[in-house]
């Protein structure tokens, strides 16, 4: 079997989607993307077609070496996020290749179902407790939120009380009964960090979500004396190489590859085994398409220490295309009492609505993070 065309398509809200075709009229869907860079990771995919055209799809192994080494230089988002979006295409033709499902070919499952969260609010929500009370009654049982807005070096503390104000509404809505995890997101800086971090210790938080920034690692430390709650990082970490530093240093309960940043199935597998050895947790991070998330539920099927999976139905960033917009059976992705099942399909277990995505895709998309500024007019962290 050899590789005979690739496509990739743009889709709304942001993402970018990649078709592998074989001679044996076998296809493989991958979802390469940086959300904010869809056009420089499309360039990077065509870049590193020269290794896989005509190449058996199968020979995954060797592919990703090749791709990650022959090149000289190598890793960082966009790089990693090319070979990420190429590696799960050529899992899902393996998969359907051999009829199985990818995390057969990985080991088999070792679970029957997977507990997943959803998003509330956005980087300002303003009625968190009345979306906690109505992702309870859509049947989710954990959820996360942003912490906070924009956050200068040193901030008012006025700032880190409405972060305490909005988890405590949850708590005092649905108790116990919802899991709470809350986003950082990299925004705050080390000194704000280890006092928001101890003012939400009193309300058991099931994660913190990138505390700092992924090149501030070291400050983990010091946040990590001041709080009991598990710290969850990696959405920004690009290889086994990344984590390897993380993981040696101690700071770390949550490790969260993002399969279509950090390598795709074939690196992520590495990353979550090399987490288990450390005795830490895995949680997929995955606010993009249906591909992805198809990814994630393939590891997290086969790796016991995966125990959550992000998702991205009615996250806020969703704006002019959804989760299900791009699959014929929406069903496979069906959440019930807060878990999904696991799929039964061959290869990535879904099944691309390819018309419609080749339409969404003649409009494209240049999405854009927001640009935030402190009060001073300095540019702050999104």
């Amino acid at each position: 079997m050899k590789i005979t065309n690739f496509s990739l398509y743009p889709v709304l809200p942001r993402w970018l989607f990649l078709k592998i075709e074989t001679d044996e009229g076998i296809c493989g869907w991958g979802e390469p993307v940086v959300e904010g860079r869809a056009a420089t990771v499309k360039a990077a995919v065509e870049e590193l077609s020269y290794y896989f055209m005509g190449k058996d799809p199968l020979r995954i192994e060797d592919l990703w070496q090749t791709f990650f080494r022959a090149g000289f230089y190598r890793g960082g988002p966009e790089h990693m996020s090319a070979i990420s979006g190429i590696d799960q295409a050529l899992w899902d033709i393996k998969g359907k290749f051999y009829n199985a499902p990818v995390y057969e070919l990985l080991g088999g499952s070792c679970r029957d179902k997977l507990k997943v969260y959803r998003w509330i609010g956005g980087d300002r929500p303003d009625d968190v407790a009345s979306q906690a009370k109505e992702s309870y009654a859509q049947g989710y049982r954990a959820l996360k939120m942003n912490a906070t807005e924009e956050l200068h070096y040193i901030d008012s503390f006025k700032k880190v009380q409405a972060v305490s104000d909005r988890v405590a509404a949850i708590r005092e809505a649905l108790g116990y009964d919802m899991d709470i995890a809350v986003d950082f997101h990299g925004r705050v800086h080390k000194s704000m960090a280890k006092v928001l971090a101890k003012e939400l210790d009193p309300y058991h938080l099931m994660f913190i979500e990138e505390p700092v920034l992924a090149e501030n690692l070291e400050a983990l430390r010091d946040i990590v004396s001041v709080t009991s709650t598990p710290i969850a990082t990696g959405e920004r970490m690009f290889s086994r190489w990344d984590f390897k530093r993380i993981l040696t240093a101690g700071y770390v309960d949550i490790v969260q590859p993002d399969l279509s940043h950090a390598g795709g199935i074939s690196e992520c597998k590495k990353i979550a085994n090399m987490a288990e050895a450390f005795d830490v947790a895995l949680a997929p991070h995955c606010p993009l398409g249906p591909i992805a998330l198809a990814a994630c539920v393939q590891i997290d099927t086969c790796c016991p220490n995966a125990f959550i999976q992000e998702q991205s139905l009615g996250i806020h960033y969703n704006k002019g295309g959804e989760l299900y917009e791009y699959l014929k059976d929406p069903s496979v992705f069906q959440y019930k009492d807060g878990f999904v099942d696991i799929p039964k399909g061959p290869g990535l277990g879904i099944e691309v609505n390819e018309d419609r995505i080749r339409e969404v895709a003649l409009e494209g998309h240049n999405w854009k993070n927001p640009v935030w500024r402190n009060y001073d007019g300095t540019i702050a962290e999104w």
